[in-house]
């Protein structure tokens, strides 16, 4: 009998979920289904992970995790690695001057909280209580509540918060951080937008993606700044 050379997917899960124990098949199918990952397939309809797939598949795990890219980032990148420059592109972390402002979330995403809580590894519990602090919000009727990409993208983050301990409560000071940045950032792209013409619109859109990179750039620069306390503390 001839050597199978791929995987199943269940079997991919358990190969994988050493290095990233929060792994779950609703999330391998979730990255597929975004484009991700592209497995062959058998006439039944079973995926086929051969190794080059479980490599991409490690990869693009490595960048959500170490990086915290959006997946339309994530995916840019692959594309540029296909190109053959995925040296230069992988090379060294992204940099503040990195186009990156805001976090994309995956198009068109709706995830029941069984769904979410099984593609992000945050039980269902823990996002109800994030909702009841405002960071994740469901939305649909009673019958039928769902999640989208920025509830994915905020689960995605938030969860490397609670391996240290952090609870939900403590993470109301981020939304408040960016509740009033965002109504800051509106009253200087206002007079922009009340102009209500196409030109007027897409510079605002301008202005606030390099508002956008300004502010983090500032919030990295004096979060580094106060750390240093503690680091150089004898």
């Amino acid at each position: 009998m001839p050597t199978r050379n791929y995987q199943s997917i269940g079997e991919v899960l358990v190969s994988v979920k050493t290095e990233f124990p929060d792994i779950t098949i609703s999330k391998i199918r979730f990255l597929e289904a975004e484009g991700l990952i592209q497995p062959e397939r058998t006439p039944s309809g079973y995926r086929k992970f051969y190794e080059q797939d479980v490599e991409r598949l490690k990869s693009i795990l490595r960048m959500q995790r170490d990086e915290y890219l959006p997946l339309k980032v994530i995916k840019e990148r692959l594309l540029h690695q296909e190109a053959g420059d995925g040296e230069a592109a992988t090379a060294a972390p992204p940099t503040p001057e990195t186009d990156q402002d805001l976090a994309e979330p995956p198009t068109g995403l709706q995830m029941s909280i069984e769904e979410m809580a099984s593609a992000t590894g945050i039980d269902r519990d823990r996002i109800r209580e994030l909702e009841s602090f405002g960071l994740v919000c469901s939305h649909g009727p009673e019958s039928a509540k769902y999640y989208d990409g920025d509830d994915y993208v905020v689960l995605s983050i938030v969860k490397d918060f609670f391996r240290h301990g952090v609870e939900p409560r403590h993470l109301t000071m981020y939304r408040h951080f960016a509740e009033r940045e965002a109504s800051f950032f509106e009253s200087i792209i206002m007079p922009q937008l009340r102009q209500r013409n196409p030109e007027a619109r897409r510079h605002a859109a301008v202005s606030l993606s390099e508002l956008a990179r300004a502010s983090r750039k500032l919030k990295q620069a004096l979060l580094r700044h106060n750390l240093r306390q503690y680091l150089q503390a004898p």
